[in-house]
């Protein structure tokens, strides 16, 4: 488990088990790092964790106790951002015809992603950095924050499709607004991976950096956005007020994701299961900070 102390040794955000906590204050940063066992996949465990230092986060900065301008998403796993969803209890839910649980599931994942799209209400700029792969609810993770930057070589891309389903916690919504429709759907419909530099080219990707240099690359980015924060935060809002994201659009669009869910055949759960699998062999175990991760490629199917 980890934990922030800050200088008056007292802890300032409580402890996690799927999450280490870094702040960085000479950058009024605090960096995540996502480490779920054992699958480095958004386990409920994780979900509980994220929006615990969410809700913490916000309650630090609105008590003026901490000056938080950055939130950094990344991960400790070697050559994994996050996987996506759940997959095994995803089978489970479903050959039990459990709406219900899949429900509180898809609730739990929009809690968080709209909290860190909306950058907790608060005048923080998020970001994630992506060193190997996004798959799913971790590509989806990832376009949820204000800025993306990846490491040439990561690979991002939304596997669903290919047993049957559409990844239902924010993808459509985050995509057509950084792209459009037209190529929201096609990238969501390819069923394969995509590099960094492709979705660099695609303006899905905001910052490339190059292989291990993903950490030097977000501290770059910080010091040019403090230069003009004011400005650059400002011109945020205005995005978000010419086309808002609503909490109503990612729940309602979740419900389409349930019912598709539970009609998923046989065959389709069994193509589910071999992601499972894939996702059981990269294990969740967190290298030193300092260490940069390679990038890896997985077989969807």
């Amino acid at each position: 488990m980890n934990a922030l102390v800050n200088d008056k040794g007292i802890e300032a955000f409580g402890r996690f088990e799927a999450l280490t906590i870094d702040h960085r204050a000479d950058q009024d940063a605090v960096w995540y790092a996502m480490h779920a066992q054992p699958r480095p996949c958004f386990s409920p465990g994780l979900l509980a964790d994220i929006a615990a230092f969410q809700d913490r986060v916000e309650a630090l900065v609105r008590d003026g106790q901490m000056n938080i301008s950055y939130l950094v998403l990344h991960s400790r796993v070697p050559g994994v951002f996050n996987l996506g969803g759940d997959l095994n209890l995803f089978r489970q839910h479903i050959e039990a015809g459990d709406r219900a649980g899949l429900r509180t599931y898809a609730k739990a994942c929009i809690d968080v992603l709209y909290a860190n799209a909306i950058h907790l209400h608060l005048p923080i700029t998020t970001i994630s950095l992506v060193q190997g792969s996004a798959l799913g609810g971790g590509f989806e993770a990832a376009l949820s924050s204000s800025v993306v930057i990846a490491e040439k070589g990561a690979e991002m891309g939304l596997p669903e499709i290919l047993f049957n389903l559409f990844p239902g916690m924010g993808a459509y919504s985050l995509l057509s607004r950084k792209l459009d429709a037209r190529r929201a759907e096609a990238l969501i419909t390819a069923g394969r991976l995509y590099t960094a530099e492709e979705l660099f080219e695609m303006g899905v990707v905001d910052v490339l950096a190059e292989p291990g240099e993903g950490e030097a690359a977000v501290d770059r980015y910080i010091k040019l956005h403090q230069r003009a924060a004011n400005g650059r935060r400002a011109i945020t809002r205005v995005r978000e007020y010419l086309n808002p994201l609503t909490y109503e659009e990612l729940i309602d669009i979740a419900e389409i994701w349930v019912d598709a869910a539970l009609n998923l055949t046989p065959r389709d759960l069994r193509l589910m299961g071999k992601l499972v699998g894939a996702q059981n062999r990269l294990k969740a175990t967190p290298p030193p900070v300092a260490e940069p991760r390679p990038s890896s490629s997985l077989t969807l199917v």
